[in-house]
């Protein structure tokens, strides 16, 4: 009577591991636990620097704020696709080169602060801050320089020709104000 059962028994086990699931469940995965879906999306990346695509005027900036704050006179006026506020680039008197160019990112606070770190290195930059909680960096560069800060999810990025911080810090202060950022 023993040697019978213990017969019947491996065919029974190979019988239910044939049979009894649906055609179209999914299969285990190779550790045996059910599989999950991604619970995190891809990791931030800041956005590619804006390019001038059309004639202004910039919508929160204008030519005597940048005059006062940079030292030149300015020529014409640039701005990128982007709404409501696009990247405003700011030429010469002459019109041949870009003096300023003012870059507003709304969105995320962390792809925020990653863009202000993208283009002002903590490594590389000295601190920077404006009144309201505006915290980054700026740095002087190859072709002027550069000042960038952030708060929540607002970035303010500005580049000048201009060798020293000073100038791209009042042209940051004075777009934060008109935006009331």
């Amino acid at each position: 009577m023993r040697r019978p059962l213990l017969l019947v028994l491996p065919a029974l086990a190979v019988l239910s591991a044939c049979g009894g699931a649906p055609a179209d469940s999914t299969p285990p995965t190779s550790s045996g636990a059910p599989a999950q879906e991604p619970t995190s999306a891809a990791p931030a990346k800041p956005p590619p620097v804006p390019e001038p695509s059309a004639d202004g005027p910039c919508p929160y900036l204008d030519k005597e704020e940048v005059r006062a704050a940079n030292g030149q006179g300015v020529g014409k006026v640039r701005i990128s696709e982007g709404k409501p506020n696009p990247a405003c680039f700011f030429y010469r008197a002459d019109n041949k080169s870009v003096q300023a160019m003012v870059w507003i990112y709304s969105g995320s606070a962390e792809v925020a602060k990653l863009l202000v770190d993208t283009q002002v290195p903590v490594a590389g930059s000295s601190p920077a801050d404006l009144p309201g909680g505006w915290k980054g960096g700026s740095k002087k560069t190859d072709t002027g320089a550069v000042f960038a800060v952030a708060k929540g999810e607002y970035a303010i990025v500005v580049t000048t020709n201009q060798d020293r911080t000073i100038a791209a810090k009042r042209i940051a202060t004075v777009t934060a104000g008109n935006l009331k950022l």
